[in-house]
């Protein structure tokens, strides 16, 4: 009997600033609601409940966004930036204070949300799965490495949408920082080299129309632009 070959699928890579060597992606980790008043507008209480954390798949990248697809089953996709983290040295139970150590980047993302399907699941009590790991939901910034970018912790990230702004804040408005956000995730999964991180969005959240340009920015890091066709 002959067995049919299945194809070798392409690990999904992002460029990285200043480098012919692309950074390729293992896992897309995301911590919700690590802003306070995005975590309001929400409905949940930010006074630093532990983390938590869900995941897009990796092929969900879209490297330097572009001209996307609209996404099926929802008339209800909104944007949300974030500063985006990629791990570099792996490691388990790292300690708060050792967990920049890990870093080897950083970029802008856009976690985009299929916001209707998310409150059905919420709901429900059910998974966010299809609300957020769909297809080309994570378009991405070059990946800027940490000799170049340092580590930032304070800074403008923001959001446009047709040039007006939508989303504004500042690095240091979260609620876990990156080392604590880390060390924290650390403590239930081996990260590993090729992790990205995306660690929470500023209040402003919003809808997104096919037609409308989207640009989220992070000072210090970079911007992605995005917009959205009719399929």
């Amino acid at each position: 009997m002959t067995v049919p070959s299945v194809p070798i699928v392409p690990v999904p890579v992002v460029p990285v600033s200043g480098s012919d060597t692309p950074f390729p992606v293992r896992r897309i980790w995301c911590v919700g609601q690590n802003y306070a008043e995005h975590a309001r507008e929400m409905g949940s209480d930010p006074d630093r409940a532990p983390p938590f954390f869900f995941s897009k798949p990796a092929d969900a990248v879209v490297p330097g966004g572009g001209v996307l697809a609209y996404p099926t089953q929802t008339a209800a996709l909104h944007h949300e930036v974030e500063l985006v983290v990629a791990i570099g040295v792996g490691g388990e139970g790292i300690a708060p204070e050792q967990a920049l150590q890990h870093v080897f980047g950083y970029a802008v993302g856009l976690d985009m949300t299929r916001r209707d399907l998310q409150a059905e699941a919420k709901r429900a009590g059910r998974p966010w799965a299809l609300a957020k790991g769909f297809d080309q939901s994570c378009p991405l910034s070059p990946i800027v490495p940490v000799a170049e970018a340092g580590h930032p912790d304070r800074g403008a990230i923001t959001l446009t949408v047709d040039g007006v702004l939508r989303q504004s804040g500042d690095l240091s408005q979260m609620v876990w920082s990156v080392g604590e956000a880390i060390a924290f995730l650390s403590r239930f999964v081996f990260l590993a080299p090729g992790d990205l991180l995306m660690t929470g969005t500023p209040a402003g959240v919003g809808p997104v129309r096919p037609g409308e340009v989207v640009t989220g920015a992070c000072a210090g890091v970079g911007e992605v632009t995005i917009s959205y066709r009719v399929r």
